[in-house]
């Protein structure tokens, strides 16, 4: 079992201004603010398409200071193997994407989605289950995104970004944040805790992604959708963390039963895995990236569907 990260907005360890910063999960505009100026600081922007117009030259026209860009949709954070989108890629070619941005191993990186809606905000938790599947702690996410950090007023900055040069980053995979088909099917036969991050109509199966060969879930499986606990003020979007321990005690999980969060490409299941585990206090959650897309790629493999009950992917085919 890992130690749950415990939240508490704003809160840090600093012994000095280029060591390490043990920033909070998730962390407030105000407190990145005061930190810009520490030399062990990347604040990493992922906008991209799924944030309905982030780029490149959305992140030029308007950024916080000092930040650098990937995008998120676009530059290998996911990919599609044997027909099945938003796999991890291979450990080596992350470290070589993660260095070509300029961050090394004993980096503090702060994840700046769009702000602009719950999807976007899975980004960022995919970026940041990314850098902690990889064995890499100084990580954490900014609260309510770039929309937030304008909202609120603090200083942009605008025009071309120098590239940052290039640094060495090492990968130590961590395979117990990783589950694969086979220990979700394990889990799912022993009972353990399946937890479906998107939202209901795709858990209930009245709607189905085109990645997804048929609709339903996983049986045994609970729903606790990706966006719940996110809320809107004044054009940013907010992850509330008494909202998500509402959300959780409703479900009555067990924090200390092992737990699978799921969706259907990896996206939205991150998010779940991020507000499970690093914010709702489980203690043992793995995220399943290849979600219902791979886990219906077997005629064979159960699926629950509202009114029907559990079938098989090939019954459900036929």
């Amino acid at each position: 079992m890992r130690t749950p990260l415990i939240l508490a907005a704003g809160a840090l360890a600093m012994a000095g201004t280029a060591q390490a910063m043990h920033p909070a999960p998730l962390v407030e505009a105000e407190w990145l603010n005061d930190q810009l100026n520490n030399e062990s600081l990347v604040v990493l922007d992922v906008r991209s398409s799924i944030d309905d117009g982030g780029d490149r030259n959305a992140f030029e026209a308007a950024r916080i200071p000092g930040s650098r860009y990937s995008n998120y949709a676009e530059e290998g954070w996911r990919e599609e193997r044997d027909g099945v989108v938003g796999l991890m890629p291979d450990p080596d070619d992350l470290a070589q994407l993660i260095g070509g941005l300029g961050i090394a191993n004993d980096d503090t990186v702060i994840v700046v989605p769009a702000g602009t809606g719950p999807t976007d905000f899975a980004s960022a938790t995919r970026v940041y289950w990314t850098f902690k599947a990889l064995g890499h702690d100084e990580v954490a996410i900014l609260n309510g995104g770039f929309a937030g950090w304008e909202q609120q007023g603090f200083e942009t900055a605008s025009g071309p970004a120098a590239p940052p040069e290039a640094t060495m980053f090492s990968a130590t995979l961590r395979e117990e944040l990783l589950a694969t088909d086979e220990q979700v099917e394990a889990s799912q036969q022993a009972g353990e805790q399946l937890v479906d991050a998107r939202p209901e109509g795709f858990y209930v199966g009245t709607q189905q992604s085109p990645d997804v060969r048929v609709p339903g879930t996983i049986p045994d499986a609970v729903n606790l959708p990706h966006d719940g606990a996110l809320v809107e003020r004044d054009g940013a979007w907010y992850l509330e963390p008494e909202r998500l321990t509402a959300a959780i005690d409703a479900l009555e999980l067990d924090r200390e039963t092992p737990t699978v969060a799921f969706c259907n490409t990896g996206h939205w299941a991150a998010s779940g895995w991020f507000q499970l585990s690093e914010v709702g206090g489980l203690s043992d959650v793995t995220m399943y990236d290849g979600s219902m897309a791979a886990w219906t790629r077997d005629d064979s493999r159960p699926v629950h569907l509202a009114g029907r009950g559990v079938v098989s992917v090939g019954e459900l085919l036929d």
